[in-house]
């Protein structure tokens, strides 16, 4: 698995932290590519109704630092002026890449004919792509799923009608529209994409392990590999990732760095929003940062049912103080792979809540 070439940027290690509403903001990815082996980040994704008419969430989420380079901006919409417009918008800003969602299920943007909607309208997402490219001169790619429903399987046709748009990279999250984010991936219809097109073809979906990971490259001879959910479980899998493609052992966090990254994401986000959210930031994290290390549904219960900054910070501080000291916590049980889903596209923010808070961190 080589690094691969979006027109002239570089994506190496060809590893991109998937976009997922509510989560992967200005915050969340800088976290991530600190811990390293990052190719590629992405925004959440964003509104272009909401970017051209002005709306400061909308613009805010288009933020970045120029360690998160390269750097693309996500869009969904179904009009393509207003596509177009949030398109150059995002050029202005100084996006590395755009990339157009054609593949968030949530209803209240299916019914508005963005995300998956547009798989329902190859000849509106053919206009979108093209006004779109009409209008910025940095690479355009797309975000897809397999179809709209079982009954509809169409990302083969879809994807070299994108390519001959002038379309640069095609990523397939390997699921219906109707299936959500429920089952497996179908990563043989990633692999058909791959065969279909000439450009590069990333595949997305149920990557939380290097060894899944690297089989469904090897089936499928994708370019890179889009990781979401596996990022909030495990910050450092990319590094890993990067490390068995490079020949060497996958790096393995001690428990204190693991509290570290817990204490630092805190950190960055109370610096950004105002407490209220960040508390619902950490507990959202947290609900799959915990997975995995002993006693952490009850650890995270404990941060769930915390009400302050400093209560937060006190039980990270006994959790991790416990675990080193006796090397348990709580009942000591180590919950399975299948316990916590993340609905990442469903898990887009109602329009009334809070600056970046997420339906997923209210319910927490």
């Amino acid at each position: 698995m080589m690094p691969f070439l979006i027109r002239n940027i570089p994506i190496d290690p060809p590893l991109i932290l998937s976009p997922m509403a509510g989560v992967t903001d200005y915050t969340f990815r800088r976290l991530i590519k600190r811990r390293g082996g990052v190719g590629l980040v992405v925004s959440e994704f964003i509104s272009v109704e909401g970017l051209t008419r002005g709306n400061p969430k909308s613009k805010r989420q288009m933020r970045f630092d120029e360690e998160e380079r390269p750097y693309a901006v996500q869009i969904f919409g179904g009009r393509p002026e207003r596509m177009a417009l949030g398109a150059e918008m995002a050029e202005e800003v100084g996006a590395d890449i755009l990339d157009v969602n054609c593949g968030c299920p949530a209803p209240k943007v299916v019914k508005n004919g963005g995300g998956s909607g547009l798989l329902r309208d190859p000849k509106l997402l053919e206009t979108i792509l093209k006004e779109i490219k009409k209008t910025i001169t940095i690479p355009l790619t797309l975000k897809l799923r397999t179809g709209y429903s079982d009954a509809s399987i169409n990302v083969v046709d879809v994807a070299k009608m994108a390519e001959q748009c002038g379309v640069e990279h095609i990523q397939v999250h390997g699921r219906t529209r109707e299936q959500g984010y429920k089952g497996l991936a179908n990563w043989d219809l990633i692999r058909q994409v791959k065969e279909a097109v000439s450009i590069p073809v990333s595949g997305n979906g149920d990557i939380t392990t290097i060894e899944y990971g690297m089989n469904k490259w090897r089936e499928t001879g994708v370019d890179g590999i889009l990781i979401g959910r596996g990022a909030m479980q495990n910050p450092w899998i990319f590094r890993q990732f990067a490390d068995v493609l490079a020949g060497r052992e996958p790096y393995q966090p001690d428990l204190a760095e693991k509290k570290d990254v817990l204490l630092e994401f805190f950190s960055m986000c109370r610096e950004e929003m105002p407490e209220i959210v960040s508390l619902g930031k950490m507990k959202q994290l947290a609900g799959q940062f915990t997975k995995g290390l002993v006693g952490g549904a009850q650890f995270r219960q404990t941060l769930y049912h915390s009400h302050s900054a400093e209560e937060i910070l006190d039980n990270i501080t006994t959790y991790f103080e416990t675990l080193e000291s006796r090397s348990t916590f709580g009942d000591g049980f180590v919950e399975a792979d299948a316990d916590l889903v993340l609905d990442s596209c469903d898990a887009a923010m109602p329009d009334n809540l809070p600056y970046g808070k997420t339906s997923a961190s209210i319910a927490a």
